[in-house]
């Protein structure tokens, strides 16, 4: 293994001082919950928005702190879900009159542990909501869930409540936009490679040199298929079949695309594959108004990419226009 680690069992806490320490202007951290939030938050005057998954898919999804998306996120390990203690104080110190909404991806661990949390918040008074994100169209159950996976997609579900809730949004209308963004987004990745979490050593699984992981979870679970790999325009086209056929998208839609990198793909790649798959939209009527590409949601140097179409509508298009400050900056 090589990678930059001290020691890897404080590998994601050096990570989140880190980040801190680079935006000390719009960043706290509490170390013993790993907790990240927006130094002007909690506020009466909005509900609070926050997450937390495991570490290792960054920037999802404690670089996406700030303002008009998350105002907290409370991370565990890497692949591993957040202790129940962390997601609770980030309940508490994100409490607002007006509640607190959790996202959460659709894995058992996540769920169970906000789910307990949740439990002693309420019992202390503190108003509660949540929205599961299932983005994931390549398998029904996997190692980590029960139901289809959240991925890349969590990141319009992030946009669009963290605008609507920075307009002044009810905790109730926020949970229903949530659940409409989850029910109207599709994503599904490929993999061309494994990847090594700091304190395991060692590749998370194997993969032949030829071979290609088609559908991979973003924690390595095994996809609908491990297939040859083939050119890079056939293997947007299976995803693309995929991701269309399943909500489904119909001529006439205007959507959102986005093509994620997970980790140890080049841009110049990522740019290749949009190509094709903007083109797939067009053949098949699809209006693409909004486009992403980019490391969104990562599982740290995995060679592989996903796609995710999102069908807008106007209220959609106009909170995915609304301003939003994270500390993941483009010059």
């Amino acid at each position: 293994m090589k990678k930059f680690v001290n020691d890897p069992d404080h590998f994601v806490a050096e990570m989140l001082e880190g980040l801190v320490l680079a935006n000390a202007d719009t960043l706290k951290y509490v170390p013993e919950y790993n907790l990240v939030y927006r130094a002007d938050m909690p506020s009466d005057e909005k509900v609070s928005i926050v997450q937390g998954s495991g570490s290792g898919h960054e920037p999802a999804h404690v670089m996406a702190v700030g303002r008009g998306m998350l105002d907290a996120a409370a991370p565990g390990g890497v692949f591993s879900a957040p202790p129940v203690e962390y997601c609770l104080e980030c309940l508490k110190r994100m409490n607002s009159a007006k509640g607190v909404l959790y996202l959460v991806n659709n894995y058992q661990g996540d769920r169970m542990n906000w789910d307990m949390a949740r439990e002693i918040a309420e019992a202390e008074g503190i108003k509660v909501g949540v929205v599961v994100i299932d983005d994931d169209v390549a398998v029904q159950d996997s190692t980590h869930t029960v139901g289809r996976r959240g991925v890349a997609g969590n990141f319009f579900v992030i946009k669009a409540v963290g605008a609507a809730a920075e307009r002044g949004a009810s905790l109730e209308e926020l949970v229903a936009l949530g659940d409409r963004v989850n029910k109207a987004v599709r994503s599904m990745g490929v993999a061309l490679s494994s990847c090594t979490p700091p304190a395991k050593g060692t590749p998370i699984f194997d993969i032949g040199g030829d071979e290609i992981e088609m559908g991979v979870g973003i924690h390595g679970e095994p996809g609908r298929s491990r297939e040859k790999i083939a050119a890079a325009d056939a293997i947007v086209e299976t995803l693309f079949q995929a991701v269309h056929t399943d909500l489904p998208f119909n001529g006439g839609d205007r959507v959102a695309l986005m093509i994620n990198g997970l980790g140890g793909t080049p841009v110049s790649e990522l740019y290749l594959l949009y190509r094709k798959a903007a083109q797939l939209c067009k053949d098949n009527g699809l209006e693409v108004v909004k486009n992403y590409v980019g490391e969104y949601c990562t599982s740290l140097e995995m060679a592989g990419a996903s796609l995710t179409l999102l069908k807008l509508d106007s209220e959609l298009e106009t909170l995915l226009d609304a301003p939003a400050q994270v500390p993941i900056r483009v010059f």
